[in-house]
């Protein structure tokens, strides 16, 4: 199977396109690797090509009016960016930046508008995609408007202990390195202000710092903490847990 298509296939939104129109789209794509920090693209760029993550992390982000950024959210490999293109835009409106080392396989947009209109199945998926990441936003502008510092950060450990956490012997561990300034700017906060609160969390025995990443020790009360549910965290058989256990 060709490098391309099959990083096409494992993207989650293409698993239900046959080879055939597979390799249409492989013979239509371009195939491009970004060192750490590197521009995927910019605000103002033509917008005329959809990504598919193959490699790496890619984060999402805006610059507000005082010049600061604000994350919008993670892509990770299998996953598609830069969506919004196909919806009668013809410029992007964001930055997106390689995290790491990043493979990126770009759909040209005429191509994938194309596909939209031909599988049917596949535009649900993108409405659904749409629809998760615009209610990911709004959750967190919510808090952003209605909550403290403390309450957003331990809103934001829960949803990624929900995406990225794997229960070990200490707790949930989130397997994603993201800087305080990384944290801040998903939340709309400052770097020291993250730093503070996360000090106070680890001295509170809530969480653990190990060489940037990070572990939940007690999900439970951290979940109370903000009158929250506790977030479901997949084992390794990819069932999804509320994890009750204090790890003290």
């Amino acid at each position: 199977m060709p490098e391309k298509i099959w990083h096409l296939k494992h993207c989650r939104l293409f698993e239900v396109l046959s080879l055939e129109v597979l390799a249409s789209l492989e013979s239509q794509a371009k195939v491009r690797t970004f060192p750490r920090k590197g521009l995927v693209y910019l605000p103002q760029d033509a917008a005329d090509s959809v990504g598919v993550l193959a490699s790496g992390r890619i984060k999402i982000t805006n610059l507000t009016s005082e010049g600061k950024q604000a994350i919008l959210t993670l892509i990770e490999p299998g996953e598609l960016f830069g969506e919004l293109a196909v919806f009668d835009s013809d410029t992007r409106e964001e930055y997106a930046e390689a995290m790491e080392k990043s493979t990126v396989v770009l759909l040209p947009t005429a191509a994938f508008q194309h596909l939209l209109e031909t599988q049917p199945s596949l535009a649900l998926g993108i409405t659904k995609l749409i629809g998760l990441r615009r209610k990911r936003i709004e959750r967190r502008l919510k808090h952003l408007l209605f909550r403290s510092n403390r309450e957003r950060v331990v809103h934001l450990l829960l949803e990624l202990a929900e995406q990225y956490g794997k229960p070990t012997e200490r707790g949930i561990e989130l397997q994603i390195k993201l800087s305080h300034q990384d944290l801040s700017a998903i939340i709309g906060s400052t770097r020291e202000s993250v730093t503070v609160v996360l000090g106070e969390l680890q001295e509170e025995g809530l969480i653990q710092i190990l060489r940037r990443r990070i572990v939940l020790s007690d999900v439970s009360a951290l979940a109370q903490a903000v009158e929250a549910e506790p977030p479901q965290i997949k084992d390794s058989s990819g069932t999804a847990h509320n994890p009750q256990v204090q790890y003290r």
